[in-house]
């Protein structure tokens, strides 16, 4: 039994694990870094630890620093979230050796689906689909290019280890071969560790799907369904939806799909909660598999809301040794058992209006939709900080409904009810997509944006009632309320604010 969980982590996935965990009556203990001591995660938690300074380095990617601290308190078990430590077989090895519960998978299957050369191997092995291609470690450059001109160009350059888009580069000529190994490899080098690369026949238009897994360590694996994951922007996920609405075409069939993601799981010896992703060409009517996401997802929550499942209670069930006890339909991944829609977009503290460059300081004032079927997953609110030192992501909205029509029609106007002031957001960007006439026929792969938004630019915002109120709030003045003018007033303004929508 976990009694006392230690979140190794921070934002709105630390806040979103201190919830599940005070619901099932487990204490939670909070770290933070310097610039996070005034942090949601930091006030909600029963306890909170200083590990050190902003720089991740430092405090947040400090194994040693965190288990220790882990020890002092007394935590039965850490949580790592996703990102910093979380994918870090040495970092599971370690609790393991401090007594402590590690809620993921096994430090020996996170290595052997760390590697996307190893995994692929491991994919060969159990008739998991992949992308043709030439995946040896240790291949040197010209053995790459080899090949490349034998796969056939355009091809894709891929970093054997990470990913988020970094290290990963679409060659369409021979000629440009080179220059492109030499960008993509010093790229995974700077942010891996390991310039290793490998290459893959590029898939033009491709749709980017993952299944969300759940594995105890009594054998049971539940596919828990699919994500689609195609709306990104430059290689990172903007939009994410549950179920896909490919399935409803009936390009692939969901079974296969399924029994390949469920074959991977078992072969690696993978136990706690997983994604396994996949590259799907709608053309040729073929999946092919990507990798595997060794911890929980961003995008989570869309399964929890067509499954009815709290996926961060399971891990800790299954961390604890529980064996996986779900309505036996979902457990088989019949597809009866879907409930309605869900989509999740991330609201990320970004200009769009400047190339999408990091927006930091502080939110002056916050208001988030509150209407049924609503959910939004955040770790900031009104006099947060944004900080130069982490991710952008500021909050996740997800809604559910019976269809996807509604869930698009929901989303929008969760959307307009979204006010932040301080620091800007990709809200309109966002905005945008939901009104795009292929979006919503769900007419989409992952260079949807690339191709239909590279010109794109925020037009001015409608007027809302509610940020009208904000932004006149959080504007400084030396004088009162009553000595101002009645037109300078938020309720005073003439732009119709009770109709905007």
């Amino acid at each position: 039994m976990i009694r006392k969980l230690l979140i190794a982590n921070r934002g709105e996935i630390a806040v979103r694990v201190i919830r599940a965990a005070r619901e099932m009556g487990i204490r939670t203990v909070a770290v933070y870094s310097e610039a996070d001591e005034h942090a949601m995660h930091v006030a909600l938690a029963d306890e909170a630890r200083y590990i050190g300074e902003a720089e991740p380095s430092k405090s947040y990617l400090d194994a040693s620093k965190i288990i220790q601290t882990a020890k002092d308190c007394g935590a039965d078990a850490i949580h790592p979230g996703y990102g910093f430590l979380s994918e870090r077989a040495e970092f599971s090895e370690a609790c393991a050796a401090a007594g402590i519960i590690f809620v993921g998978p096994p430090a020996s299957a996170m290595r052997m689906l760390g590697s996307k050369i190893e995994a692929k191997n491991l994919a060969v092995d159990n008739d998991v689909p992949i992308t043709p291609g030439f995946f040896v470690a240790g291949a040197s450059a010209q053995d790459l290019k080899k090949a490349a001109d034998k796969i056939g160009y355009p091809i894709m350059l891929k970093a054997s280890a990470g990913g988020g888009g970094r290290g990963m580069r679409v060659v369409r000529k021979p000629e440009d071969f080179d220059s492109e190994l030499a960008v993509a490899s010093d790229e995974a080098l700077k942010g891996f560790g390991d310039g290793a690369m490998m290459v893959e026949k590029l898939v033009e238009r491709p749709r980017h799907i993952e299944v969300q897994v759940l594995a105890d360590s009594h054998g049971n694996v539940a596919c828990l369904y699919e994500r689609e994951c195609s709306i990104q922007r430059r290689h990172q996920k903007l939009i994410e939806e549950a179920p896909s609405p490919l399935f409803d075409q009936q390009t692939i069939a969901w079974p296969d799909m399924q029994r390949a993601a469920e074959r991977l799981i078992k072969a690696a010896g993978y136990v706690n909660a997983g994604t396994v992703e996949f590259m799907v060409d709608e053309k040729a009517g073929e999946f092919y598999f990507l990798e595997v996401n060794a911890r929980l997802q961003v995008e989570h929550p869309v399964t929890e809301a067509i499954t009815g499942l709290d996926l961060v209670q399971w891990q800790l069930r299954i961390a604890s040794g529980e064996q996986l006890n779900i309505q036996p339909e979902m457990l088989k991944g019949e597809r009866p058992a879907i409930n309605g829609h869900s989509m999740e977009v991330r609201v990320v503290a970004e200009d769009p209006a400047r190339n999408f460059l990091p927006s930091i300081g502080k939110i002056a004032a916050w208001a988030e939709p509150k209407s049924p079927g609503v959910r939004v997953d955040t770790g900031f609110g009104p006099g947060s900080e944004i900080s130069r030192y982490y991710d952008s992501l500021i909050a996740k909205v997800i809604v559910h409904a019976d269809a996807r029509t509604q869930v698009i029609e929901r989303m929008r106007a969760a959307l307009l009810d979204f006010h932040v002031i301080g620091v800007k957001t990709n809200i309109g960007y966002i905005l945008a997509i939901l009104d795009h006439n292929e979006f919503k026929q769900g007419k989409i792969d992952t260079g949807f944006l690339a191709r239909e938004f590279a010109d794109w630019s925020e037009h001015p915002p409608i007027p809302r009632e509610l940020g009208a109120i904000l932004e006149h709030a959080a504007t400084p003045s030396n004088t009162s309320s009553e000595e101002r003018e009645p037109e300078e007033r938020a309720w005073a303004l003439t732009d119709g604010f009770r109709n905007a929508r």
